[in-house]
Order: C-alpha cells, then sequence, then structure tokens
C-alpha cells in the first residue's frame, strides 16, 4: 500500500509542478519583467532569460511531467493489482486519470495563469531545478529543436499588439482615453507621410518678399498665422518664411521701411513621401518649426508645421495664447473656398 501511495504522489505532486510552471512561464509578458527588472529585482532578470530562451524550460518541464504521468501511472498500476487485485484495476485507471486531469492540469495551470504575478520568483528557481535534473534530455530537445526550427531572430512584438494592450489598457481603465489616443497615434506616425497632413498650397497664406514691413499689417490674413512663407516674383516661388513676432518688434522699432526679405529666414525643404516621424526628428535637429513641402519635380504642395506634427501625435488641437483661431488649417481652406467662388476660381483644397 505505501508503494501504491508513493507512485501516487510521484504522479501527481511533480506533474502539478510541472504545469504551474509551464502556465506561470508562459503566462508572464515579458513587459512585467522589464518593470521588475527596473526594480531591481534580481529574479526578473533571470526568468526573461529563460523566457527568451524558452525551448530549454519546456523541454525540462515537459520531459519531467512525461516521466512523472508514466513511471507513476504504471507504478500505480501495478501496485493496485498487488494490493486490491486484477478486478479494480479499471477502476483505479480510472481515479487515476480523473486526478490527473484535475490536480496536475486544470487547477495548476488555471492558479498559474491567475496568480502570475506572485509566483514568479519562485517558478524562476523551481525551472531552474527542472532544467538540472532533466538535463541530457534538454541538450538533446534543444539539439532536434535547432535542426527543425528557423534560426532567424523572430520578433516576439509586433506595433498591431501594442495597440491592442493600448486598448485593453483603456477598457481596463489602466489607460485614460487620451492616453490611448496619443499612443495609437504614435505607433501611426512611422507610417504617415507628410502630405496627408500638410496645409496645401492652394490655402496657404503667402507675402512677397518685397512688401514693406509697413504694409504687412494690412493684410489682416498675416496675423493669423506666426509663421508666413515668403515668396519671389509668383506664390508658387517659396524662398523663405518670416516669423511675425519678429515684424512687429521691427515695427516697434520703426523700421517701416525694411522689406520682408531683409528679415526672411531659410525654410526646411522636404519631399511629399517623407514619414512624418523623420520630419519631425529633422526639424527637432534643425530647431525649426516649419517646412515646406515639395514634389518629385520641385514644385510647392503645402507646408507642415512643427504643430500639425505635435496635434496629429495628440489627437487634438494646440492653442496657446496669441492664437486667433482654433484650426487654422481648416481656417486656410475657408479662405481658399471664399476666393474660389468670389474669382470662380477651380480647384479644391486637396491640389
Amino acid at each position: 500500500m505505501l508503494a501504491l501511495f508513493a507512485y501516487l504522489l510521484l504522479a501527481l505532486v511533480v506533474s502539478f509542478l510541472c504545469s504551474i510552471a509551464e502556465s506561470v512561464l508562459l503566462s508572464t509578458p515579458q513587459s512585467f519583467l522589464a518593470v521588475k527588472q527596473e526594480e531591481g529585482h534580481a529574479w526578473a532578470s533571470k526568468l526573461a532569460s529563460l523566457k527568451n530562451d524558452i525551448d530549454k524550460p519546456l523541454a525540462a518541464i515537459l520531459s519531467l511531467n512525461t516521466i512523472a504521468h508514466t513511471v507513476g501511472a504504471a507504478g500505480v498500476g501495478a501496485q493496485s493489482v498487488k494490493v486490491f487485485g486484477e478486478v479494480y484495476f479499471g477502476l483505479t485507471s480510472a481515479i487515476l486519470t480523473i486526478l490527473i486531469l484535475v490536480l496536475t492540469e486544470i487547477l495548476p495551470k488555471t492558479i498559474g495563469a491567475r496568480y502570475w504575478k506572485q509566483l514568479g520568483r519562485p517558478t524562476y528557481i523551481t525551472v531552474r531545478v527542472m532544467i538540472i535534473i532533466a538535463y541530457p534530455l534538454v541538450v538533446a530537445s534543444s539539439f532536434i529543436t535547432r535542426v527543425f526550427s528557423n534560426s532567424g531572430n523572430e520578433q516576439t512584438t509586433s506595433r498591431e499588439e501594442i495597440a491592442a494592450l493600448a486598448n485593453i489598457g483603456m477598457d481596463e481603465g489602466l489607460v485614460s482615453d487620451k492616453e490611448n489616443i496619443i499612443i495609437q497615434n504614435i505607433l501611426k506616425l512611422k507610417s504617415l507621410k507628410v502630405n496627408e497632413v500638410m496645409t496645401p498650397r492652394v490655402v496657404l497664406a503667402v507675402a512677397d518678399e518685397n512688401l514693406p514691413l509697413k504694409a504687412f499689417l494690412k493684410n489682416k490674413d498675416y496675423l493669423n498665422f506666426s509663421r508666413i512663407p515668403v515668396y519671389a516674383g509668383k506664390e508658387e516661388n517659396i524662398t523663405g518664411y518670416v516669423f511675425r513676432q519678429e515684424v512687429f518688434e521691427r515695427l516697434a522699432e520703426n523700421d517701416n521701411e525694411l522689406s520682408i526679405k531683409e528679415i526672411k529666414r531659410e525654410i526646411v525643404v522636404v519631399p511629399a513621401n517623407m514619414v512624418l516621424l523623420s520630419l519631425w526628428e529633422k526639424l527637432l535637429e534643425k530647431k525649426e518649426h516649419i517646412a515646406l513641402i515639395v514634389d518629385e519635380y520641385g514644385g510647392v504642395e503645402g507646408i507642415v508645421t512643427m504643430e500639425d506634427i505635435i496635434e496629429t501625435l495628440l489627437g487634438f488641437e494646440i492653442l496657446d495664447e496669441k492664437d486667433t483661431i482654433p484650426d487654422m488649417q481648416k481656417y486656410a481652406r475657408e479662405r481658399w473656398e471664399m476666393r474660389k467662388t468670389k474669382y470662380k476660381l477651380m480647384g479644391n483644397t486637396n491640389d
């Protein structure tokens, strides 16, 4: 009878530990371990290394689990025949099957999936012991795995998964709606092109570079923008931009006869197919806030400001105390529609 219970305990205890270790190992996300590593928990980095080389711990766990099931079942079966006779062999097998199913599969895997945060540290210790015990089998399994698996490094996390996690976090109340919008927009920056967020050329407020500063104030359109593109000859020939605040400062110094050309600044020029994230980095590098967007032939398509990029990122308009119009792109398009109607022009704001 003692041998019967010894085999039963072997099958149940070893298999229970294997199942709960497997469940915790597979349920624990790398993001959680990264947070714990930053908090100074040494076990987190060790458990993360096991997850990075998941084949070895899984080989040890599954090998010991299979051995425990096989040896335990065989031992229990043999001892039950000795103790109870062959008549009860079928009943013993049925009871053992139910015990293994409930106590070594359903229960431990449920516990591991639910309490993986609390069980991370003891799981690492348990798995390390299992790898040592089953080391020959682990080595053989690793060799077979290398032969039949792809040797290339596969990404463990995709941008789509990060976006999905942000949505889940919002649903669970961990992330606010605005925070989720920002995360989703950040993930899109890499695929957005500058021409998707630019203000089109036909709706731009532009100034002739030969315009005297005193005449600048007569055009109310200029007062609604902090940076106004400057052209020479034709409006399509953008040569730079003028900073509205600098115009006001020069006028305050009575430099009324100065022309826009004398205070204009160079403008960053980028192709229309440039990625928005790349433009952001370029503007930060050059410490500029505006860029001219041109097509493949050098024709002007529009402008993008740092404000446009940040608004795309945040998902809402940015206003400061000097802004008189909330949506400048919308205002520009409305001006174009008015001008088109007044002068019976052809075209649309997407040209």
